[in-house]
C-alpha cells in the first residue's frame, strides 16, 4: 500500500428526476446492457426515451443473467463492437452493471481476457466510449465502484475482479427505478449495502475519506430499510435507501470489504443463494469472530447509532444484535440451514467453501484473518446458527 491512497468517485446525479439527465448528453450512439426482466418492465424504454430527447439512438443487450458468466461478457462485447457506441449504459442490479463494465473493457481492449481484469494493469479505456451506471436495486453500489464480480461458470467459482479505470463516469441514482422492487429483493439488496458499509468501516483498509460515508450509509439503512421493506410505495424510504446503497458503494469502494464477503461469495456460488442474502447471513458471525480478541471498530459504529457502547465489547455486541434483529425483521434466515441446505450437502461442500473463501481477495483485509481450521468452524457455526466463541 505504501503511504498513498486514492479516492475514486463517478459524477453522481441523484433524486426522483435524475433519469432526465440523460436527455442532456451529447453523443452519437448508446448501448444499453440490461436483463430480460427490465426489458419487459419498462425501465429500458424510459432510458431510450431520454436518449431520444438527446437524439442518441440506443442498441440494447438484454441477456444478463444472475451471477453472470464470462461467456455473457464476451457475447455482450461482441454486440457492443457491432454497434460501435460512444456511451455504454449499464442498467439494472449489480449483475448488469458488472457486465457493462467488463464488456466495455473488452470493447476497448479485445485482447484482454475478462478473467484477467486486475487493479495493477493500465488498460487505456475511454478511447472509444464512456460508461454510465443506472442501478435498479438499492444494494450492490456497483454504480459507484470499479469492482466487477463475474462467475467462471465452468469452474463454478465467483471471480472478484476490478480495475480503477472501470469506475463509471456517471452514476444516475433515481429512486423511481426501485419503487416496484419486491419486498424480498428490497431486503436482500439493502442488507448487501449494509454489509458493504460495516465491512468498509471495519476492514484494515479503512481510511478517513471512506469512514464517514460508511457510517452515514449504515445509519440510513437501519432507519429506512425496514420502512422500504414494509411499504414499497414509501417514497422517502425508497429515496434514502437508494442513496444509501450508492454511498455504501463509495465507502467500501474506497476501502474494502472483508470476511463476510469472502464467505458469502463461496456460499452464493455453491448453493445459488442471492448475493446480499449470503453476505449478510455471514456478517454477524464474522463480526463476532473479529471482535473476539478485541481491537475491532464495531463500538464506534454502535456509538454513531446510539446503541449501548460503554466499552468496545459492549458496543460490538450491541451492533451484532442490531444487525441480527434487522435481518430477522426482514424475514431473512439466520443460518445456512435456514436456506434449506441439507446437512449432507453442506458437509460435502465444506472443503470447497473453505478453499474458495481462502482464495477470495476480500479475506486479506479482514480485521482478523482466519486460519483454514477457523474458517471451517465459521462455516459450521453459520450452518448451525451458533454464536462464535473462538
Amino acid at each position: 500500500l505504501g503511504d498513498m491512497w486514492h479516492f475514486s468517485s463517478p459524477q453522481i446525479v441523484f433524486g426522483p428526476d435524475a433519469l432526465t439527465h440523460l436527455a442532456q448528453l451529447a453523443g452519437r450512439q448508446a448501448f444499453v446492457v440490461t436483463d430480460p426482466t427490465l426489458l419487459r418492465l419498462g425501465p429500458v424504454e424510459r432510458v431510450q426515451e431520454q436518449l431520444a430527447a438527446a437524439s442518441i439512438p440506443a442498441e440494447v443487450f438484454a441477456e444478463v443473467e444472475p451471477d453472470p458468466c464470462l461467456e455473457t461478457v464476451r457475447r455482450c462485447a461482441a454486440a457492443m463492437t457491432a454497434a460501435g457506441p460512444d456511451w455504454i449504459i449499464g442498467l439494472g442490479g449489480g449483475s448488469c452493471l458488472d457486465v457493462s463494465k467488463a464488456a466495455w473493457l473488452l470493447y476497448e481492449r479485445p485482447d484482454v481476457d475478462p478473467a484477467a481484469i486486475n487493479p495493477f494493469d493500465t488498460f487505456g479505456l475511454r478511447r472509444r466510449a464512456r460508461l454510465i451506471a443506472i442501478p435498479t436495486t438499492s444494494g450492490t453500489g456497483s454504480e459507484a465502484t470499479w469492482a466487477v464480480v463475474l462467475t467462471d461458470c465452468a469452474a463454478g467459482r465467483k471471480l472478484a475482479l476490478g480495475a480503477r479505470e472501470l469506475q463509471p463516469d456517471l452514476a444516475i441514482v433515481d429512486p423511481s427505478l426501485v419503487k416496484s422492487l419486491p419486498a424480498g429483493l428490497t431486503a436482500d439488496t439493502g442488507l448487501d449495502a449494509l454489509t458493504h458499509a460495516i465491512e468498509g468501516y471495519a476492514c484494515t483498509w479503512h481510511n478517513d475519506f471512506a469512514d464517514g460515508l460508511c457510517l452515514k450509509a449504515i445509519q440510513l439503512i437501519f432507519e429506512y430499510l425496514p420502512r422500504a421493506y414494509a411499504d414499497g410505495a414509501d417514497e422517502t424510504a425508497r429515496e434514502h435507501m437508494h442513496n444509501a446503497a450508492t454511498i455504501a458503494g463509495l465507502g467500501f469502494g474506497n476501502s474494502m470489504t472483508a470476511l463476510a464477503h469472502a464467505m458469502g461469495h463461496a456460499l452464493g456460488a455453491h448453493f445459488h443463494v442471492p448475493h446480499g442474502r449470503a453476505v449478510s447471513l455471514c456478517l454477524p458471525y464474522t463480526m463476532q469472530f473479529a471482535a473476539q480478541p478485541g481491537g475491532s471498530r464495531y463500538h464506534e459504529i454502535a456509538r454513531f447509532l446510539h446503541l449501548p457502547a460503554a466499552g468496545e465489547q459492549e458496543g460490538a455486541a450491541s451492533l451484532i444484535s442490531a444487525v441480527r434483529a434487522l435481518r430477522a425483521s426482514l424475514a431473512e434466515p439466520a443460518s445456512i440451514a435456514g436456506f434449506g441446505v441439507g446437512a449432507g450437502d453442506f458437509r460435502a461442500a465444506l472443503p470447497a467453501l473453505v478453499a474458495d473463501a481462502e482464495l477470495d481477495t476480500d479475506i486479506v483485509t479482514s480485521a482478523r484473518v482466519p486460519t483454514s481450521a477457523e474458517l471451517r468452524r465459521l462455516f459450521e457455526y453459520a450452518y448451525a446458527g451458533r454464536d462464535v466463541d473462538f
